[in-house]
């Protein structure tokens, strides 16, 4: 995909935390797919450390935050939901000696795995995918990005977000995803990478927004997974509930979280059977109409 074309008057970028990026570990062994690899010690120390129950009040908190807005927005700001409507078919562009394919492949395997109503999948031919993963050196990352969006655009990138890694949508005018590209460094460190590839490949699937008050978020540049951990599952099953379609605002949304909620942590706690979560929710939690938005 040219993707410069993404980049028009409806479309949106976010990148991975750079400051804070050096730590390493390697992908999970839990990962469906080709990665079969002994998980690195850092993120079976995450995984091990990770609060996996949450009141619904807390998931709200995040749903907002995250689904809504953008860290870079090109364009009118559109506070709506941005999401695939349609079966995401991801076609990957392997550049460089560092081949990591396999690793996206599995990456991608886990989130399908781990997200109801969403049907992804890559696909060998570039026509039919509106999903582009770019793997590239880190040398050449600046200029990947000044390629693909023009130089104009790439500097305004580099000023705003100073990106390790990147990704980006293009909307119609219903606030549809239809298509989005992502460009990963292919040779830095394990956790790096995954970190990079779970963060940015979610955000491109409409998570766009990263928050700092939202402590158990990868879309948080101050917290570092590699991981799909479970507080994030429940906020892409929200997003990819049949219910919450793209388009509606945070009060439409509103209406529909008692609804929608309950499957979705019945969803997550039958898709983590290892990892402690709870389908039930709080009761001190009401659904309470986040006036505050």
């Amino acid at each position: 995909m040219n993707c410069r074309g993404l980049l028009n008057q409806r479309a949106t970028l976010t990148r991975v935390r750079g400051a804070v990026f050096a730590a390493a570990a390697a992908a999970a062994v839990v990962l469906a797919g080709p990665a079969a690899q002994a998980e690195d010690a850092d993120i079976s120390l995450r995984r091990s450390l990770e609060r996996t129950s949450f009141t619904n009040e807390e998931i709200i908190d995040g749903f907002f935050k995250i689904a809504f807005g953008a860290e870079l927005e090109l364009g009118q700001p559109a506070q709506r939901i941005r999401k695939f409507g349609e079966p995401v078919r991801v076609f990957v562009v392997q550049e460089g000696k560092h081949d990591r394919r396999a690793d996206v492949a599995a990456v991608l395997a886990d989130i399908g795995s781990h997200i109801d109503h969403l049907d992804l999948a890559l696909t060998g031919d570039r026509r039919a995918a509106n999903f582009v993963v770019r793997l590239v050196e880190s040398r050449d990352l600046k200029r990947t990005i000044r390629s693909a969006y023009g130089r104009q655009r790439a500097r305004q990138i580099q000023r705003s977000l100073d990106p390790q890694c990147l990704s980006g949508i293009g909307k119609d005018e219903r606030y549809r995803i239809r298509r989005a590209e992502v460009i990963l460094p292919n040779d830095v460190a394990e956790f790096a990478f995954y970190d990079c590839a779970y963060e940015e490949l979610l955000q491109a699937l409409g998570a766009i927004n990263d928050d700092r008050s939202v402590p158990w978020s990868m879309f948080n540049d101050d917290v570092q997974m590699g991981f799909f951990d479970v507080y994030d599952q429940h906020l892409l099953n929200i997003l990819y509930d049949p219910r919450i379609q793209p388009g509606m605002t945070k009060e439409q949304v509103s209406r529909l979280l008692p609804d929608v909620l309950p499957t979705v942590r019945a969803w997550v706690a039958r898709t983590n059977p290892l990892r402690a979560t709870d389908a039930r929710g709080s009761s001190d939690a009401a659904f309470r109409a986040p006036t505050h938005y």
